[in-house]
């Protein structure tokens, strides 16, 4: 699964890369590129812990000692 997100965010990359290579830019493949490229580092991003959590705890930690 986690290659999938890879595999959406290089092929957002190309698909946007060709719809802007044209001389005539087709505007529709270029937004669906942006989309699909969104749509992969949303699903990377999301699996990446918060660190608000932990400042937090060290934060609290410190006002202890």
């Amino acid at each position: 699964m986690k290659y999938l997100n890879y595999f959406l965010i290089i092929l957002g990359a190309i698909i946007a890369t060709y719809g802007k290579s044209e001389n005539e830019q087709n505007q529709f493949v270029l937004i669906g590129g942006i989309i699909v490229l969104m749509i992969g580092v949303y699903r990377v991003s999301r699996k990446v812990p918060s660190r608000q959590g932990k400042e937090s705890n060290l934060d609290n930690s410190e006002e202890e000692e």
